[in-house]
């Protein structure tokens, strides 16, 4: 395997008209990826798409508010949990974003978060998370390691990965002191905003991703992103670290299997 794209969405609508070309430039390039669910019928929808491939996987879970309307259904999401396919639980987190972190929002988040940690901890699988806020409200990141800190104090902490990190290098090392991993985005290669934080990780802690359809990197940016791309990711990465190609490519893959014990 000579990449790895460590979160994308291959089977959302935004991939029904050439979805199979998608995957065959994937084959091309030797890659593999975790196709990551966001909601039942698309954590579904990845089993249903990494059962046809050798080189996909899947996790399951319920975005902290893609579908606000629908619940955790515990029993559910732990039977797919059980799936060979499944390698992780998530996404899943804190968003404050699109929600305005009300005392409301902020329970209803956590409950939802909560479910997803105790499923990691049934099934021994890793977390997926998403965590994002604006500059103008409160630190999605201070919710979310509120939650984990205590639980990684109690020895009951499961292993997880920071997705789609944009966040300062401060709080990359906060997050890996939990002994998680952190993922950069497309995002990275048209900003210098978060070179700081690509530095700060350790080489065994990285993982790269697309987060495909969405976020396409340079050249692609303002197109529908693709697994494929996560190359030009990995590049810039790269370039950041100072660091040769090969060494960041070869190291991406290996973190992953280790990481979603493939």
């Amino acid at each position: 395997m000579h990449l790895f794209d460590s979160h994308c969405h291959v089977q959302l609508p935004q991939f029904d008209l050439d979805r199979d070309a998608v995957i065959a430039r994937m084959q091309e390039r030797g890659m593999g990826a975790v196709v990551v669910g966001t909601d039942l019928e698309t954590s579904r929808a990845a089993i249903a798409l990494a059962e046809q491939h050798d080189f996909l996987w899947a996790s399951v879970g319920l975005h902290p508010n893609d579908n606000p309307a629908e619940a955790f259904d515990v029993d559910t999401f732990a039977a797919l949990a059980t799936h060979p396919k499944v390698v992780a639980i998530g996404e899943c987190g804190f968003d404050f974003y699109r929600q305005a972190p009300t005392p409301e929002v902020l329970a209803e988040q956590r409950v939802r978060f909560e479910h997803h940690v105790a499923l990691a901890q049934a099934a021994g699988k890793p977390l997926i998370i998403h965590c994002r806020s604006t500059k103008d409200t409160e630190n999605a990141h201070e919710a979310l390691l509120a939650v984990l800190e205590p639980l990684q104090a109690k020895g009951q902490l499961p292993m997880g990965v920071m997705h789609f990190f944009t966040n300062t290098a401060d709080m990359a090392k906060r997050c890996l002191t939990l002994g998680w991993y952190i993922s950069f985005p497309g995002p990275v290669t048209f900003t210098n905003m978060y070179d700081e934080s690509i530095k700060a990780v350790p080489l065994d802690r990285l993982l790269i991703e697309t987060d495909a359809p969405f976020a396409a990197p340079t050249p692609h940016r303002g197109q529908r992103n693709e697994p494929a791309y996560v190359e030009e990711v990995t590049k810039k990465v790269a370039a950041i670290r100072n660091e040769p190609l090969e060494t960041i490519l070869a190291q991406t893959v290996k973190n992953s299997r280790t990481f979603f014990s493939l």
